[in-house]
């Protein structure tokens, strides 16, 4: 079970590890919202990989409810939620990560 577990993971990432960088729909607004190409001290492990799976699961729902949308107050609820989604599942990862003991880097220029 343990193997399956790993190949599950290995594929996620390969599939959403693609679509990280990309906005991925060009018919609404784009969300500012960074979404993390690095895995916080370059660790590759279960946090990460959920947190890879939470941001595909976002852009999936995003498009379920694009295509469901019939007005303007749709798209823009669409998009809410999409940024809410991106905004928790980081939030989720950095806390996992900072009870495991790493954190998050921050650059602060002033």
């Amino acid at each position: 079970m343990q193997n399956r577990t790993k190949a599950l993971l290995f594929s996620v990432a390969a599939i959403t590890t693609a679509t990280v960088h990309a906005v991925p729909f060009a018919d609404g607004p784009e969300d500012t919202t960074e979404i993390r190409s690095e895995p916080i001290a370059g660790l590759y492990n279960n946090p990460w990989y959920a947190y890879l799976a939470d941001i595909r699961e976002a852009e999936q729902e995003l498009g379920s409810d694009l295509r469901g949308a019939t007005d303007a107050e749709d798209h823009r609820d669409a998009w809410e939620e999409y940024h809410n989604e991106l905004v928790d599942a980081d939030k989720d990862y950095v806390k996992e990560m900072r009870e495991r003991g790493y954190r998050a880097g921050r650059v602060t220029v002033g």
